[in-house]
């Protein structure tokens, strides 16, 4: 299936994960809507995007864990693209120590931003796409929502109730041929993962964003008649 003049909302745009899939869904031809916290990151990656792909790009600086910054990054992307076919929500935090170090107010965020965020987002788009009857959204979830691990209680919670979310969601829209898909990969390359502490290995072993960004596309581009429900992604010979 082609996915050529699409409308995608891509959130956490402007690093790591969310901005791999930026661009590989401009080289499909996709108009993007990019949201994330720094104006300034997003202006620049509008400018890359638009010097190598002739699409729109229209960027909105948002914290999508306040409800009313999400609601806000939505109605004014939808005020320039029209009406969205795709939302990616990728946006989110990691941060790791057992349950008794981890501050109370940290484990809120956590879940602030991984699931309420991813919610927030949902429910601001869900709306265009029930009207029109068609639509994707993907959800960047974790292995962490399948497995829980020493130190990743917040994390893990976080990523459990997306995936809980995502299924339920899917169930219920399923009808309306909107199809809602779960992509659960494993540690990947990126800032927030050195960030968080996380062991980053042999670039050639280590899972990249653009491994991700390709799972993305393939998932998208499935006939209409088929939905994704989930897909693992594991790095074939970690270290």
């Amino acid at each position: 299936m082609t996915l050529m003049k699409k409308k995608a909302i891509v959130t956490g745009a402007s690093k790591g994960i969310g901005r791999a899939i930026a661009f590989a869904l401009a080289a499909e031809g996709v108009h993007l809507g990019l949201i994330s916290r720094s104006a300034d990151d997003l202006n620049k990656l509008q400018k890359e995007l638009l010097s190598t792909y002739d699409i729109q790009v229209v960027c909105s600086a948002a914290d999508i864990s306040e409800r009313h910054q999400a609601e806000a990054a939505v109605a004014a992307i939808e005020l320039e693209l029209g009406s969205i076919d795709i939302l990616i929500n990728n946006a989110g935090i990691a941060k790791f120590g057992t349950l008794l170090d981890m501050e109370p107010a940290e484990w809120e965020r956590m879940i602030q931003v991984n699931l309420m965020g991813t919610y927030y987002m949902t429910r601001a788009v869900l709306p265009s796409l029930l009207k029109q009857k068609s639509g994707d959204i993907l959800n960047i979830a974790s292995t962490a929502g399948e497995r829980g691990f020493a130190t990743g209680s917040a994390y893990c919670a976080s990523k459990f109730a997306l995936l809980g979310m995502t299924e339920a969601l899917m169930h219920e829209v399923r009808k309306s041929n909107i199809r809602v898909t779960a992509l659960n990969p494993s540690t990947v390359n990126t800032e927030l993962a050195v960030n968080a502490g996380l062991p980053i290995g042999d670039e050639d072993r280590m899972m990249q964003p653009e491994d991700v960004a390709q799972v993305v596309v393939s998932a998208l581009r499935l006939p209409a008649r088929v939905t994704l429900k989930t897909a693992g992604l594991l790095t074939t010979n970690p270290q």
